[in-house]
């Protein structure tokens, strides 16, 4: 397993950081307070193929993994501009309708995803179920052909068609079972309102709430009786694309940082000379050297096959990518002194976003005791 990108990959990463330079931080903060997407890139990198770099050939995409999708995403979040739903629709559902979907479900969203003209949002999370995805309660009932899915998500990241899961009751045991649903979100039933959020983002969280949607039987995605390995097989993506998003952020701040106190000077010499900031920054670019390490391992990983590796790997990247993005992003900030806190900095908001990734799309309580049941082989705890 080798962590030296060979030519193709290392065109790739540069061809993606040309257009996020393009259009950069100020861009995304602009649309940010506005209220508005990021449409221009996602429209753009969507035609330059790059949304759909992991999806196959014969939809749309460009027959590549993990591997190259996370660079995608790692390197716009470097430029400033990440694109958040990349970690939902190529990634996740991309990815399940690749592995688990009819020839007729890849042939009706994969080229959409691929290119970006459709996005598809990946509702698993509950109020009251949290990260305890056994206690889900959007329960799915069959009325003749059709399904009857109902129930509440919440904190779902961007909604246009949105991939559902539920659960079903298993008629030998009488327990529910999970399963999951493409589901139109202008199907009757279906509503949904955004969460008021403290993040400077372009990508809303919303609540979906869904009351007897009626769904045709091609709406289930892949097999009834094998959807926790379907389920299980878009979270490992998630997590690496997660990673993905918290390195660039750290990246970015780092960048920054490293601008700033070369040319700040004070008494004659640039502060980037004292080691009270020069040493706390070799540490941040330490620390995201080998989250990334982790990421790229756990991409491989995955694009090779060994989910169970992939996994514990994944869980890995996304808790290290994380913890480094904060760090960098609070000391990049402190670097700066008054001036991380100003707006024509584009510092400040990033303390919220990077700090998101310690919780979303899994806290890092919940990878750290994966890490101790399923690395260390110690008692579950919950």
């Amino acid at each position: 397993m080798s962590f030296v990108e060979d030519d193709e990959r290392r065109a790739l990463r540069a061809a993606v950081a040309e257009l996020g330079a393009r259009y950069g931080h100020g861009y995304t903060l602009k649309k940010a307070r506005a209220g508005q997407h990021l449409d221009e890139l996602w429209h753009e990198a969507g035609k330059l193929g790059f949304l759909g770099v992991n999806l196959p050939e014969e939809y749309g995409g460009g027959g590549g993994g993990m591997y190259e999708l996370s660079l995608v995403l790692e390197e716009l979040s470097a430029a400033g501009c990440t694109l958040l739903m990349m970690v939902v629709s190529p990634a996740i559902c991309g990815t399940i309708i690749t592995r688990f979907g009819t020839d007729a479900q890849k042939e009706r969203w994969l080229p959409g995803i691929a290119d970006g003209s459709m996005i598809m949002a990946f509702a698993i999370t509950e109020a009251d179920a949290g990260s305890n995805s056994h206690k889900l309660t959007t329960t799915a009932r069959r009325d003749g052909a059709d399904w009857l899915l109902s129930g509440s998500k919440v904190f779902i990241s961007g909604v246009d068609q949105a991939m559902v899961v539920g659960r079903t009751e298993d008629a030998r045991t009488g327990r529910l079972k999970p399963v999951l649903f493409a589901v139109p979100t202008d199907a009757p039933g279906f509503e949904w309102r955004p969460v008021e959020m403290d993040l400077v983002m372009p990508d809303k969280q919303f609540l979906l709430h869904l009351d007897d949607v009626r769904l045709p039987a091609d709406a289930l995605i892949g097999d009834e009786d094998a959807a926790l390995m379907q389920l299980f097989a878009g979270l490992n993506p998630e997590r690496i694309m997660a990673a993905a998003t918290a390195l660039g952020i750290g990246r970015y701040a780092l960048e920054k940082a490293v601008g700033y106190v070369t040319q700040r000077e004070v008494w004659g010499t640039p502060i980037g000379a004292h080691q009270g900031l020069a040493h706390p920054l070799a540490q941040v670019k330490i620390e995201l050297e080998l989250a990334k390490l982790m990421m790229q391992k756990a991409a491989t990983l995955y694009d090779d096959g060994d989910d169970m590796g992939a996994g514990e790997a994944a869980n890995m990247a996304k808790y290290a990518a994380a913890e480094a993005s904060v760090r960098a992003v609070d000391q990049a900030v402190q670097s700066h002194g008054g001036n991380g806190l100003a707006s024509e900095y584009g510092l400040g908001t990033l303390l919220a976003t990077s700090r998101a990734g310690r919780i979303a799309p899994v806290s890092r309580e919940m990878i750290l005791n994966f890490v101790a049941q399923f690395s260390l082989g110690l008692p579950k705890s919950y």
